[in-house]
Parts: structure tokens; C-alpha cells; sequence
């Protein structure tokens, strides 16, 4: 009885010294040293769309920086140029870490007209009065980066990406308010104001 059970041991530990090599040979024979993925293709969509977003934001806040008049519009100015240029860093990072991890970039569902780039920046070298042109011009963007960030929230699934999503509407819509206070101080509706006021038939 003793033999056979000697002999039981012996080839249970044969077996299992056999398949612990064979385990471990199978995780690193694999190759794959990927982290494991924490986001979706709206995900990277959200970052493709929302960089080149955020840089024609810093492009309109570099000539309110020269050319802004009142405290308030270089005020806002810094504050875009700080703000935008961290989260383009921020993004660049999420991105590189979901591609890495093999996400494919999918879209973010949100048609061109609805993210407020239809404008050019460079007019906002020559316009006059600079500070209204600034704003008129810079609160459809701020608009449209609020629709982009809620198309990430309502798909998007990496953590790191919806939190600045977050970040991004609560900033957006503070200034989106303040803006709107300081055109109604100086007497000047807001560019959509006017566009509804003449589509409507009504004048200011």
C-alpha cells in the first residue's frame, strides 16, 4: 500500500512540475504586453475631434492675448490658453494608451455643423470691435465642445476621457455665461442671438 501510494505522489508531482513550465511558456509565448483596454472607438474619436477643437481655441485666445481690450477678454484668454493646452496633453497621453492597447478609432456622432468651428480665426486679426468679435466667435465653439463632450459621456467608456468631458462642459458653460454677461453689459447679443433674431423677421 505504501508503494502505491508513493508511487500516486510521485507521478502527481511529475504531472504538475510537467504543466507549471507549459503555463507560464503560454503567457509569455503570447507576445501580447498590451495593457488591457479601458475605452471604445468613441473614445479616440472623442480625441481626434476635440485636439484640433481645442488648438483653434488656443489660436483665437493668442490674438485676444494682443489684441484684447478689456480685462476680461485677456483674462479669458489666459485662462483658455492654460486650460486647452493641459487637456490636449491629457488627450494625446489617453490616445497613445488606448491605441497601444488596440482600440480602433470609431466616430463621435456629431455632425461638423454641430461643433462650431464654421468660422476662420484669422479674421480675428483685422475685427473691429475686437473683443465682440471674440466672443461672438468664441461662444459657438465653447458650444460645440459642450455637444462633443456629451457625445463621450453618452458613449464613451475610458474613465480618464469622460472625466475631462466633465471638466470640459462645467468650464465651457462658466464662460459661456460670463461671455454672455459681458456682450448684454456692452449691448451686444450674442452672434446666435442675431442669426435667430433675423431668421425671425425681428431686428435688435
Amino acid at each position: 500500500m505504501w508503494m502505491t501510494l508513493a508511487r500516486t505522489i510521485l507521478v502527481a508531482l511529475a504531472v504538475g512540475a510537467a504543466l507549471a513550465p507549459a503555463g507560464c511558456g503560454d503567457d509569455e509565448s503570447s507576445g501580447d504586453t498590451r495593457p488591457a483596454a479601458s475605452g471604445n472607438a468613441v473614445d479616440r474619436a472623442f480625441v481626434a475631434d476635440m485636439i484640433p477643437h481645442h488648438e483653434a481655441a488656443l489660436q483665437m485666445a493668442k490674438i485676444a492675448q494682443d489684441r484684447g481690450l478689456s480685462p476680461f477678454v485677456k483674462q479669458l484668454a489666459d485662462d483658455i490658453l492654460r486650460t486647452q493646452a493641459a487637456e490636449i496633453e491629457a488627450m494625446r497621453a489617453a490616445d497613445e494608451r488606448l491605441k497601444s492597447a488596440g482600440v480602433e478609432q470609431g466616430s463621435l456622432g456629431v455632425p461638423q455643423d454641430k461643433m462650431g468651428m464654421d468660422h476662420d480665426a484669422t479674421t480675428l486679426e483685422t475685427a473691429k470691435p475686437f473683443d465682440t468679435a471674440f466672443m461672438r466667435m468664441m461662444l459657438p465653439h465653447h458650444e460645440g465642445a459642450i455637444t462633443m463632450s456629451e457625445a463621450e459621456l453618452a458613449k464613451g467608456k475610458d474613465a480618464e476621457l469622460r472625466k475631462l468631458a466633465r471638466q470640459i462642459i462645467t468650464a465651457q458653460q462658466r464662460e459661456i455665461s460670463a461671455m454672455r454677461k459681458q456682450l448684454a453689459k456692452h449691448g451686444a447679443a450674442p452672434m446666435d442671438d442675431m442669426d435667430a433674431a433675423h431668421g425671425s423677421g425681428h431686428s435688435e
